[in-house]
């Protein structure tokens, strides 16, 4: 059942912050959106410094999670986020109630164990498969040949320097890039969901839209600012955006190759 967990941290490295004083100086902007960020960041969350930069805002996480539920085919019962970290997504997910199993795969130990732990705020951490390990490996070998799962991923962006550029250029993004992420994933299913830098180069990805096909490129927004960039490869069917939502997904485009 969700609620206040009191349990608190005991190893370097995992910090529940319940004051400014407390607070890193050079994360002090995340201070001010952590209840942007976790609705029940109060009720005992667990991060790392690190994880700042990568968590999706839960009001993001949320909306992500019921485009997706909505927009693939039924037969499609499992959801795999890659790149779990702090399990932002993968809680999404488990909440919506779509999937039959939820995988959350974090190659750090540290990050899962914040991860499990927020989960259990939220009440879900027994919806979701925590596996600890190389996305790329883990997926290779757990969902080779099966074609009823959907791929989320959110991966690291290299740290901030990407929002230096006006358009960001995809194939410095690190450590993975994203003809890495395309190709390393795209083998094992046949929709896709990026979450990438809201600056991403549109001509790149557009040269990995299919044939005659066009991607959905969005932009998740809250209050008017763009927050997230997803986008989507592979049959998804969108449907109605309700207008009364905090959070909009904005067309930014639909790319194909010229």
């Amino acid at each position: 059942m969700a609620g206040v967990v009191e349990e608190t941290p005991d190893e370097a490295g995992i910090h529940q912050w319940l004051s400014q004083a407390d607070f890193p100086n050079n994360l002090r902007k995340y201070w001010f959106q952590r209840y942007k960020i976790w609705d029940k960041y109060d009720q005992g969350i667990w991060m790392t410094e690190d994880a700042w930069f990568g968590v999706t805002p839960e009001p993001i996480a949320n909306k992500i999670a019921a485009h997706l539920g909505e927009s693939v085919p039924k037969e499609k019962t499992v959801i795999i986020d890659a790149f779990a970290g702090v399990g932002g997504n993968a809680i999404a997910f488990a909440l919506s109630g779509r999937w039959e199993q939820v995988f959350a795969i974090e190659k750090d130990a540290k990050t899962m164990k914040c991860a499990k732990h927020n989960a259990s705020i939220y009440g879900v951490q027994n919806k979701i498969f925590w596996v600890k390990g190389d996305c790329f490996d883990v997926i290779s070998k757990r969902f080779a040949g099966k074609n009823n799962n959907v791929i989320f991923a959110s991966p690291p962006w290299g740290g901030t320097e990407y929002s230096a550029d006006d358009v960001f250029d995809l194939s410095r993004m690190e450590p993975y890039n994203l003809d890495k992420l395309y190709k390393g994933f795209s083998r094992y299913s046949t929709h896709l969901c990026l979450f990438l830098p809201r600056t991403s180069d549109l001509n790149q990805i557009a040269q990995y839209a299919p044939k005659d096909k066009k991607l959905e490129v969005a932009h998740y927004c809250i209050v008017g600012a763009s927050k997230a960039l997803c986008v989507y490869f592979g049959d998804f069917d969108f449907g109605h955006e309700d207008e009364a939502d905090d959070v909009k997904r904005i067309e930014q485009a639909e790319v194909a190759q010229d």
